[in-house]
């Protein structure tokens, strides 16, 4: 039997004291609930409102309940601001967090305006010069199917990527009557962005040609529900690879999931994350290995992203989930909803390069 790659999260001996900013649902659900499992220590939590802050730091055993962001910031116990906040002002606070010599993990996506891009590009440059650490959330990349597929890819046991296939088959989370109502091409530029992220983490090394995508509303979506419920991606890449991306819309499934498909020149990777779903399976040469999985998405997967930025703290190395890597896919998210607006027309960015892991330069995969 192939050797399994460790896929579950890495978190140093001694971990950095954490401060959380947001009370939200996935603050309390997500971020508090992996930190405790695998001993990161949250030291203060701060949010836009201070009866919530007080509210989540009593339920989540939390010593500190600062009374704004600005007092959460000048805290010294807390080494990195874990950023758990909708997109509005993000850039804002990871801005005011380098300013305060605080390590950074933002929550994904990382931007949705094209606009931010240049100030963002000089926060970054800037906490690269100061040595601070600025990674984002993109928690599905250690969701175990997909990172230990990751892990596998790395190792060269399927060759060359020729191809990626995503399928959604699975309900959607509810949407209608929330803020995602408000949110344009809401699938392309928010809920995709955890399988954009995998896919060009999967195709890195070769540049991308060409992103073309679309969106429409489906049979029977109701009226109130104002995003529509089925979108696709296909990305083509100068290697001759390919990667396409499918939700077909609310799909009515209880034993559902999300496979994938990762096809190369040696080999292939199958596998599925989501409602019990998750394995991976690789065929080489003839033979199958199906290997053992253990832990979820929810929560190992955030688990994952602040244990590798606090491992690259205390390794002094950038961290696989930088913010400069993820440029990549912000990138990418920006050029499908530009295709959908386009009528599915191909957007040929001038140069989308996605780089192997914490030296993302443009846009490659």
């Amino acid at each position: 039997m192939t050797e399994t790659p460790d896929y579950r999260p890495q978190v140093p001996a001694r971990p950095l004291r954490v401060g959380l900013i947001g009370a939200g649902g996935i603050a309390r659900t997500a971020h508090l609930p992996a930190y405790d499992a695998w001993g990161i220590p949250v030291v203060a939590i701060a949010s836009r409102t201070a009866s919530a802050a007080r509210e989540l730091a009593a339920q989540a055993g939390v010593g500190t309940a600062h009374d704004s962001v600005a007092e959460l910031f000048a805290d010294p116990r807390i080494d990195v601001v874990d950023i758990a906040t909708g997109p509005a002002g993000r850039l804002d606070l990871i801005a005011d967090a380098v300013a305060a010599g605080k390590h950074v993990l933002a929550q994904k996506p990382l931007s949705v305006d094209a606009a931010e891009l240049p100030r963002l590009e000089s926060v970054l440059h800037s906490a690269r010069d100061r040595g601070i650490r600025v990674a984002v959330n993109q928690n599905a990349r250690w969701a175990p199917a997909w990172r230990l597929a990751t892990l596998l890819v790395r190792r060269g046991d399927i060759g060359q990527v020729v191809g990626v296939t995503h399928l959604h088959d699975k309900p959607l989370p509810p949407l209608t009557g929330t803020a995602f109502d408000d949110v344009p091409h809401m699938l392309l530029s928010d809920y995709l962005v955890h399988w954009i992220d995998i896919t060009r983490c999967w195709l890195e090394g070769t540049d991308v040609l060409a992103v073309t995508a679309q969106d429409s509303r489906v049979p029977g979506q109701p009226g109130e529900a104002r995003n529509p419920w089925h979108a696709s991606l296909q990305l083509a890449l100068a290697s001759g690879a390919s990667a396409s991306i499918r939700v077909v819309g609310n799909a009515r499934a209880k034993a559902g999931g999300c496979p994938f498909w990762i096809h190369g020149t040696q080999g292939t990777i199958r596998g599925s994350v989501l409602l019990g779903s998750d394995f991976v399976e690789l065929e080489r040469g003839g033979e199958r290995t199906r290997y053992p999985l253990e832990g979820q998405w929810f929560t190992d997967g955030f688990a994952g992203t602040m244990g590798e930025l606090l491992t690259s703290i205390v390794e002094d190395r950038e961290p696989e989930n930088s913010a400069e890597h993820v440029l990549a896919t912000v990138r990418l998210g920006m050029a499908a909803v530009g295709s959908a607006e386009a009528g599915g027309a191909p957007i040929h960015p001038e140069e989308l390069v996605l780089t192997p892991s914490g030296r993302a330069q443009g846009v490659r995969a």
